[in-house]
């Protein structure tokens, strides 16, 4: 099913950043956003995600197939990788973390609590949560942090499978990764500032 975004308006603490936005996400397709930092990037995948509403628009084909990793890995840091893997298929129902523990070199660290980790083990194993999700899209705010050029390799690696096996994903992110997909510049959609009302020349 195709993700369809039409007219969309978002706002961050209130104040709107993006507006009349639409675009399409196919199954098996990558969509790269672009922009300059503050642009409202993070704001978009969290409407998408379903974290917060949007101002007006429409997001049709969301329901219940999104995975979001943000810049937060969010781990459990007195739990090994194994079992912040774990928790996170029990979660959604999946039937093994051995594949995203292969995917990013994580099986050496099977037993290793998250918070002894290092920033770039710690993203990682982070990118993993994806997998084992099993959700068809996958929306990344910036999932290169911390990672070496090898690692970014991996993120690579696993989204192409992910898309060769009919999942899509938006990944925001200002370094090329490589992959046949559509880059999207979300800075034309940029909010213009509303007028202030004349109040007929008075003062309050």
């Amino acid at each position: 099913m195709t993700l369809t975004v039409t007219d969309l308006s978002i706002a961050r603490g209130g104040v709107p950043v993006l507006e009349n936005l639409s675009f399409s996400l196919e199954p098996g397709k990558a969509l790269i956003l672009r922009g300059p930092n503050g642009i409202g990037k993070t704001t978009l995948l969290r409407t998408l995600a379903g974290l917060q509403p949007p101002l007006e628009g429409q997001i049709d084909g969301a329901e219940d197939r999104i995975a979001y990793a943000s810049h937060s890995d969010g781990l459990k840091p007195t739990l090994t990788v194994v079992e912040n893997l774990s928790f996170w298929a029990q979660v959604f129902g999946s039937h093994s973390i051995q594949p995203a523990l292969d995917a990013f070199a994580l099986t050496e660290l099977s037993d290793r609590h998250a918070g002894n980790l290092s920033a770039g083990q710690k993203r990682r194993l982070g990118l993993a949560r994806m997998l084992v999700t099993e959700r068809p899209i996958w929306m990344l705010d910036e999932p290169t942090v911390s990672l070496d050029k090898n690692a970014v390799q991996m993120f690579a690696d696993a989204v192409r499978a992910h898309l060769g096996q009919g999942g899509s994903a938006l990944i925001a992110t200002h370094i090329d990764l490589g992959l046949d997909g559509e880059v999207l510049d979300v800075g034309p959609y940029k909010a213009k500032p509303k007028p202030v009302d004349d109040l007929d020349g008075g003062f309050l």
